[in-house]
């Protein structure tokens, strides 16, 4: 049986290793059919980007024509080669790991890849070159063109770039300043691509570069405006990621039996699936959606050491970027970009029209902070209309890292500390007895604490939201918000990842009461109590929610910060 390639992102040692490798090499070949030969691809993290790249590699490199037949004999190019395999000298670049704490440091950074990279080219080519340790990263790059072109006069260079705006996306969160002063019209980046441009007048016959956002894109395009960028062409959506049947082919592979595939499948496909890298998709969208690849790999390696679904469903890397979104949401000029994080947790669709560049010149709004937020995999499209797409969260786990950072963001104001919450009492009671007393108790303490200001948008969505916050943050439970059930929405559902047959699920329908208006109409409570309790039997008859062999319902009403509780079974 071949190996899961966990924490493997080269191509060579993935093979020699006899790790299972799901062939994206036909890729190579479209890559080849289109006119350009300067190429730009944008993925989210952890999506294969540096592997693709790797591949890349080890088929155009010169020095590797000896081992084709034995890197490549089980993939689509192996079959199919193309008239440039291993016709080039590589030259690749990685700017993943560059210290971008002051400015000084990333710059040095940068200079310090390009100089080891190019040191790498030097020595493997058998080049006559010397780097001047005085010399700026721009110009070390044009001394490698110009001795390329005396020493191999016949002979071409393919750039790669890998991770091209790793460190530009660090700075442009958390240090703005820092960002303009390395991309402006004197900054040492854009001047090193300005000479990467000139290159390829001589030496330089194809570039690949990757990364995450177009965010310095329209910083140095004057300085480097020959690439095409292919991340929304239909054509190249699952160039990268996992579809459906990659998945099944993994699992395969694994020789998981089909009856355990079909346990596990829905389990990935709600965690891990969702999402789509076009806005040209015009049919079903669900046979265009993709499944992140490295969490796919982290699942079915836990999966495989134990024998059993993992607790912990999310790369603990991972589940720390809500850090990010809330620099990015700070980027945000717009007052109502929290309103936007609650919609978003709500799983409410956004209308947005997709920004291609990011130009930090100008102002960062609601569009720009949506657009960027779909480029970083954090949303998706789920429609097209005739300008604008419909964004929402992927799936279960992008929303459990967007509740995170919204219920830090809610105990910030309302002067909660997290960790605080007796999640094992809450987990507890839910679990073992089909209680909510200890959640509700923690809700009421955020409404309690929460200001004037918060309680003129109060709302249903708004108490659901946090509610929802609170149960992703337990972890034990897999939340529903808005469930479809034959038609019907119910607000919440909360089911037991584990020993379902033993442990209590949850639903919960959500009322809201404005102050003022109960004061008015104290049969306000009554008459939405009585609705609630109708809605719930409907659900509670559909098919989905009778499978849930232990289930207790409630009614949760609230009245500014006042909450009544009502249990029907």
């Amino acid at each position: 049986m071949r190996k899961l390639p966990t924490g493997i992102s080269n191509y060579e040692e993935l093979e020699r290793d006899n790790c299972i490798y799901v062939d994206k090499t036909m890729y190579i070949e479209k890559l080849e059919q289109i006119s350009d030969k300067r190429i730009m691809f944008l993925r989210p993290r952890k999506f294969g980007k540096t592997l693709f790249t790797s591949t890349l590699e080890n088929y155009y490199d010169i020095l590797k024509s000896d081992k084709f037949k034995e890197l490549f004999k089980n993939t689509y190019i192996g079959k199919n080669p193309t008239k440039n395999k291993n016709h080039y000298h590589i030259l690749r670049f990685n700017f993943s790991g560059i210290d971008t704490t002051t400015l000084d440091t990333t710059i040095r950074g940068f200079r310090g890849e390009v100089a080891s990279s190019i040191k790498v080219f030097v020595e493997k080519y058998q080049l006559d070159f010397y780097i001047n340790e005085n010399d700026p990263a721009e110009a070390i790059l044009d001394n490698l063109f110009k001795a390329f072109y005396i020493q191999r006069a016949n002979e071409a260079i393919y750039v790669m770039i890998d991770e091209y705006d790793h460190f530009a996306n660090k700075l442009i969160g958390f240090r703005t300043d820092d960002f303009k002063d390395i991309v402006s019209k004197n900054g040492k980046i854009r001047k090193w691509y300005e000479i990467l441009k000139k290159g390829t007048e001589t030496v330089v016959e194809r570039i690949f570069i990757n990364g995450v956002a177009p965010i310095t894109l329209d910083s140095i395009i004057t300085g480097f405006n020959i690439a095409r960028d292919i991340t929304k062409d239909i054509e190249f959506n699952d160039m990268l990621g996992f579809t459906q049947e990659d998945v099944k082919y993994i699992m395969n592979e694994l020789q998981i039996d089909e009856e355990t595939q079909k346990e596990l499948l829905p389990v990935i496909k709600e965690n891990y699936d969702g999402y789509i890298f076009s806005d040209l998709i015009e049919d079903d969208l669900e046979k265009y959606k993709m499944y992140n690849s490295n969490m796919t790999l982290y699942f079915l390696a836990r999966y495989q050491e134990r024998g059993k679904i993992p607790e912990r469903l999310i790369d603990t890397n991972i589940i720390s970027d809500y850090k990010k979104i809330e620099a990015f949401m700070d980027l945000c000029q717009k007052k109502e970009k929290i309103e936007l994080l609650e919609k978003i947790v709500a799983g409410e669709a956004i209308d947005s029209e997709l920004t291609e560049k990011f130009n930090t010149e100008i102002s960062f709004d609601e569009k720009e902070l949506i657009s960027l937020l779909y480029y970083l995999g954090y949303l998706t499209i789920v429609a097209k209309g005739y300008s604008k797409c419909k964004f929402k969260a992927p799936n279960d786990i992008i929303r459990k890292i967007y509740a995170e950072y919204y219920l830090t963001y809610l105990s910030k104001k309302a002067e909660i500390q997290i960790e605080k919450i007796d999640t094992e009492t809450i987990n507890y009671e839910i679990l073992e007895k089909g209680k909510i007393d200890k959640i509700v108790e923690t809700l009421g303490e955020y409404l309690t604490n929460l200001s004037n200001r918060d309680y003129q948008r109060f709302n249903e969505k708004y108490i659901k939201v946090i509610f929802y916050s609170i149960s992703k943050m337990l972890g034990t439970m897999v939340v529903k918000s808005e469930l479809e059930v034959e038609g019907k929405y119910a607000d919440l559902l909360l089911i037991p990842k584990e020993k379902i047959e033993e442990r209590y699920g949850i639903l919960i329908e959500f009322k809201y009461i404005r102050q003022e208006d109960y004061l008015k109409n104290k049969n306000l409570l009554i008459e939405k109590e009585q609705e609630a309790k109708e809605q719930l039997e409907k659900y509670k008859n559909t098919n989905e929610i009778r499978l849930i062999p232990k289930l207790k319902s409630y009614i949760i009403i609230v009245i500014k910060d006042k909450v009544f509780v009502k249990e029907c079974n």
